[in-house]
């Protein structure tokens, strides 16, 4: 494990795999989660791309400063730590929160993306209520307060019950996730609103969605996929966390995509 430490004094905690001539490929975590989510992707991944992995600001191993953060800052961690590595471009991949920081890179720094994966994500989460009732109660109560409505929303009723092992390995990443950090993450989401601006991404890019996603529903994955011209779009059977829950057809469908993108 490697960290830097970004202009805000922010420590971000990655892992790069060992120099190669392979393209790189940026993975990024949901809300949530670590890079620890990516467990199931990585060997396929590493067999045609270089991986970086990274725990975003107030997740995992990084560090979680006090305070809202915004999209902006998310979207900036990622070109410093790019900055750092000396990564001129990347290919990418992130879902729900990853894939919104992959929409700001996509029309953001359009030079620095050959192809986006936007997996299970939106270009808008409203409304802003909703956001500061689950952020008032993991600041009172913390992660415990809401672990049990967000296994509901990542996973389907069928796959926490064949699989409780791993529903129960990714709830105690959630709950190892700092609250501020969270709730920090939370207020980036809350104000985001990319709808206009992903007209502008010109990257070659994968939308994925799960066909029983309460959190974000294929309509959300249609309306991205209407919004960035080119775009494909593959629905996989599972819930919001659909890297998890069908990583097979997950990565299949991710990797194909990322290959045919990059020429590699």
């Amino acid at each position: 494990m490697s960290s830097i430490t970004t202009g805000d004094g922010c420590r971000l905690a990655f892992r790069f795999d060992p120099p190669s001539s392979r393209p790189v490929l940026v993975l990024s975590n949901s809300l949530g989660t670590a890079m620890e989510m990516w467990r199931a992707q990585i060997a396929a991944f590493s067999a045609h791309f270089r991986v970086l992995q990274y725990d975003s600001r107030g997740h995992g191993r990084s560090d979680a400063p006090p305070g809202a953060y915004s999209l902006d800052r998310l979207g900036r961690d990622v070109l410093e730590l790019m900055d750092a590595l000396e990564i001129a471009t990347t290919a990418f991949c992130g879902l729900s929160m990853g894939g919104m920081v992959g929409q700001w890179l996509g029309w953001r720094a359009p030079e620095r993306i050959r192809a986006l994966a936007l997996c299970n994500t939106s270009a808008f989460m409203g409304p802003p209520a909703s956001w500061d009732e689950r952020m008032a109660a993991v600041r009172a109560r913390g992660m415990a307060a809401i672990a049990g409505s967000v296994a509901e929303r990542w996973f389907t009723p069928t796959f926490r019950t064949a699989s409780p092992d791993r529903v129960a390995a990714i709830s105690e990443m959630f709950l190892r996730t700092d609250p501020g950090g969270y709730i920090g993450c939370c207020a980036a989401i809350r104000d985001m609103d990319q709808r206009r601006s992903v007209t502008l991404i010109e990257a070659p890019t994968l939308i994925v969605a799960g066909d029983q996603d309460p959190a974000t529903p294929p309509e959300h994955a249609e309306q991205l996929a209407a919004a960035i011209r080119g775009s494909e779009l593959a629905v996989l059977g599972a819930a919001h966390l659909s890297n998890v829950e069908a990583p097979v057809a997950f990565t299949e469908q991710v990797l194909a995509f990322l290959r045919r993108a990059t020429g590699n």
